[in-house]
């Protein structure tokens, strides 16, 4: 077993779904740190973006995990961007402090919440902890994409979330709701 190189590492995505680019994230973080606590970003929005629920999103998360790590805890982040009042951030930075608490690093593949978080957290982009063979170039949106024009989807995602997904026809659901028209 190798020596953890943090104690606490936190790391906040939307997962819908989760794709093998996050799995590979999810999994480094696991194999470095003591703990990893996962921030479900945007869990109270639904919608074409976010089409699975934050609990879905939670159960996803755990079915590929939890057969190879118990060192994670699962928070649900709320987005309040779309609301005038907080479009500076601040309520979510707040709220992001509260749910993750004490870091010793925060990890993100996006600039701009590495930017946000900088004041509270020593960040650093995910790119620095995956192996770059397992760096893939796969996004949620590509996923989703594909799951909607009914394309090969789970060659994007592990095996265990294509079967979840499958299992509880929200391929189905999500083609149904936010599919093309």
């Amino acid at each position: 077993m190798t020596e953890k190189k943090c104690k606490k590492i936190g790391v906040i995505g939307r997962f819908r779904p989760l794709h093998w680019g996050s799995a590979n994230m999810l999994d480094a973080l696991c194999e470095c740190s003591e703990q990893v606590i996962i921030g479900i970003g945007s869990a109270n929005r639904y919608n074409v973006r976010n089409p699975f629920t934050a609990e879905e999103t939670r159960d996803m998360v755990d079915v590929y995990l939890s057969p190879r790590f118990s060192n994670y805890k699962i928070v649900f982040v709320d987005d309040y961007g779309h609301m005038p009042e907080f479009r500076d951030s601040r309520r979510w930075q707040e709220e992001v402090k509260i749910k993750l608490g004490a870091l010793d690093t925060f990890v993100s593949g996006n600039p701009y919440v590495l930017d946000l978080l900088k004041g509270w957290y020593h960040t650093t982009h995910s790119s620095t902890l995956v192996p770059p063979e397992k760096q893939l170039q796969i996004s949620g949106t590509l996923t989703r994409k594909a799951m909607a024009e009914g394309d090969d989807w789970e060659q994007y995602v592990p095996p265990s979330i294509a079967a979840y997904l499958k299992e509880r026809n929200l391929i189905e659901r999500f083609r149904k709701e936010f599919g093309p028209r």
